[in-house]
């Protein structure tokens, strides 16, 4: 079965937890998501509270906040104006820093969850420089 018919199986059978492996995929995307919900309403918090007086902020209600941090997260930017306080800024640097953290676990689960699919299907593979 090629890559593209693959997923949607492959997809549910990661949402049931079929294999170990899928319920292992699973686990630590549930742990990552959740980490990324809490992280990004504390950061929403503390945004607003560090920027919300400041002159020239963009940030003035909680859900001012939520966006910024939540483009931050997603994308490493944003449409509105950085920080202008130091605290906002400092944060900033932290919301930058675990996005691309997020990005990173998401990539290593992923790699070592196809490696290990790819050891279910051919557990001894036949390399020409183990003749």
């Amino acid at each position: 079965m090629n890559g593209a018919k693959a997923f949607p199986t492959e997809l549910m059978a990661v949402l049931r937890g079929s294999t170990p492996n899928h319920l292992h995929l699973r686990q630590r995307l549930i742990v990552l998501i959740g980490w990324v919900l809490a992280l990004d309403a504390v950061a929403s918090g503390l945004a607003f509270w560090l920027e919300r007086d400041a002159p020239r902020s963009d940030i003035h209600h909680y859900g001012d906040a939520l966006f910024w941090t939540t483009t931050q997260l997603i994308t490493v930017s944003s449409q509105m104006r950085n920080p202008v306080t130091g605290g906002g800024m400092v944060l900033d640097v932290v919301i930058e820093f675990a996005g691309i953290t997020v990005v990173a676990a998401l990539a290593g689960s992923l790699g070592s969850f196809l490696y290990r699919r790819s050891m279910e299907r051919n557990p001894h593979p036949h390399h020409p420089a183990d003749a």
